[in-house]
């Protein structure tokens, strides 16, 4: 099981938890366990085509996704997974 960090505008799905823990070899199967513990979860963090969306970032012990393999990442026991929701603006 990975410990999944999950960040305050996602919390109304998972009843205010700001971690919890989800099972799978991938980040992939990790998103498919939370939708079924967490229904909506899927929909947030993955677009129509089945790709991450381009405003959520998602770590796997500190390194972004993108930059390793996607949703292909290995996930380990005791991996944290955190999403992080992508901030815009600036001057």
């Amino acid at each position: 099981m990975a410990n999944v960090r999950i960040p305050q505008p996602l919390r109304n799905l998972t009843g205010d938890k700001s971690t919890v823990t989800a099972g799978g070899a991938t980040l992939s199967e990790v998103i498919i366990d939370l939708e079924a513990t967490y229904p909506g979860m899927k929909d947030r963090l993955l677009d129509d085509g089945g790709e991450l969306r381009r405003f959520v970032n998602i770590y796997v012990n500190g390194e972004d996704v993108r930059f390793l393999d996607g949703l292909g990442t290995a996930i380990d026991a005791g991996s944290e997974v955190s999403i992080v929701p992508a901030v815009a603006g600036g001057s």
